[in-house]
């Protein structure tokens, strides 16, 4: 017979540290926490100071926890049963959940921690006897306090007892949201999707950006894009996807700028659009997936010519990385097949055989003069269309054969 569990017991991680935000820190983590489990309308979730319950009410357990360890700010997580503050019941219970663990284990230990301070028995009292109790009764079993197989864990509530025997490894990080919104410049590649999940991991609220050009660029590749971001939605919730149309802009660089400099006038609008799109939305700063030298257009010295069009903080949480690094953590987000798929995107259509590596500020300034940017952004922003995207949604159907073919 399975254990019933009734609760899960959420710990938080870093934001026992964070003193008098802990309260605003707590309620956002409740809040990504409920859009996470959205799907499961029978569970109660009460954020307390310390922890955070969940009351299952017969939803699946499993189905539950693999929800909540992509929810960043939860350091780790139990699945637990909740019992009536009453001994006889506690020990019942232990001997139940030890019995039914005990064919996989050779021994055990009890760990006691009591918030109720009024309970009849103290910590060490609480283990003695769920100890002494479990050796008793359960052939086999013993007691070892360094490295046990079994850690059951007792947790002494004002609102009851909760008995545990697995810690599960959180997502860790900050809740998403804690550290303001910003926006995240999406390419269908392995590199964006990696630094919105970074993003994210330090409590920033990103809002994809995404440009797209058709015909040059087609429904699949856009498919591609909500795909992407439908992979890192599970960490927050939902996330808003924003399509930018650029075929007008870029056809007019590709007319009139020389074409060394295609790719650097081109992200020179993208980058202006997207801090555009941060302005009106109340975003604090721009992410993207650059890291240094990995292609032409990510050298510093493009960065500076990029740069240029905006005092808004640009920030690159792969920059340094190398691509094994990067592919790693895309391989564990459950990116990396999705983003190698060959869909052409805008930063691919019309590249140069030969871009310049290091362009001059006032060269990208003189060939940018020529065009009527002011009037090419409005229509652009004119035709922006957001929609918001969560962890289930499904927008790109592929198969093994068709993720074969690319590997």
């Amino acid at each position: 017979m399975m254990m019933k569990y009734t609760e899960i017991t959420v710990r938080y991680g870093e934001l026992s540290t964070k003193g008098k935000n802990r309260r605003e820190f707590i309620g956002r983590l409740n809040g990504n926490v409920t859009k996470a489990l959205a799907q499961f309308p029978d569970l109660h979730i009460y954020p307390k100071r310390d922890r955070m319950h969940i009351s299952l009410n017969g939803t699946d357990y499993d189905a539950v926890m693999a929800k909540l360890s992509k929810v960043f700010g939860i350091q780790n997580f139990s699945p637990s049963i909740r019992i009536a503050q009453d001994v006889e019941l506690m020990k019942q219970t232990a001997l139940e959940m030890m019995t039914e663990l005990a064919p996989t284990a050779e021994t055990f230990k009890i760990n006691t921690r009591r918030s109720d301070h009024t309970f009849e028995l103290d910590t060490n009292q609480i283990n003695l006897m769920l100890g002494d109790y479990i050796y008793d009764n359960v052939p086999g079993l013993k007691a070892q306090m360094k490295h046990p197989d079994i850690t059951l864990r007792v947790e002494v509530r004002h609102d009851g007892i909760y008995l545990s025997s697995e810690t599960i490894k959180g997502a860790g990080g900050l809740p998403v949201g804690t550290a303001g919104k910003a926006m995240l410049m999406l390419s269908g590649g392995i590199d964006s999707p990696v630094a919105g999940y970074l993003a994210m991991k330090r409590g920033v609220e990103i809002e994809m950006v995404h440009f797209f050009s058709p015909p040059y660029t087609s429904e699949r590749a856009l498919a591609k894009a909500k795909e992407l971001t439908a992979k890192l939605a599970p960490y927050v919730g939902t996330i808003k996807f924003i399509e930018v149309p650029f075929t007008e802009i870029q056809e007019e660089v590709k007319r009139s700028v020389p074409e060394g400099y295609l790719m650097t006038v081109q992200r020179r609008f993208m980058l202006r659009l997207a801090v555009k799109m941060a302005e009106k939305r109340n975003g604090l700063a721009i992410f993207n997936g650059e890291s240094v030298g990995q292609v032409a257009s990510q050298t510093l010295e493009s960065m500076v010519a990029i740069n240029d069009v905006t005092n808004m903080p640009i920030i690159r949480p792969v920059a340094t990385m190398d691509k094994n690094e990067i592919i790693d953590i895309a391989e564990k987000i459950d990116t990396f097949d999705l983003s190698i798929m060959p869909f052409e995107d805008c930063c691919t259509i019309f590249a140069p055989p030969r871009p310049k590596t290091r362009p001059r500020l006032d060269k990208a300034r003189y060939y940018e003069e020529k065009l009527d940017g002011e009037a090419l952004m409005a229509r652009a922003l004119a035709g922006v269309k957001i929609t918001e995207i969560h962890s289930h949604d499904e927008f790109l159907t592929t198969d093994q054969a068709d993720i074969q073919s690319v590997l």
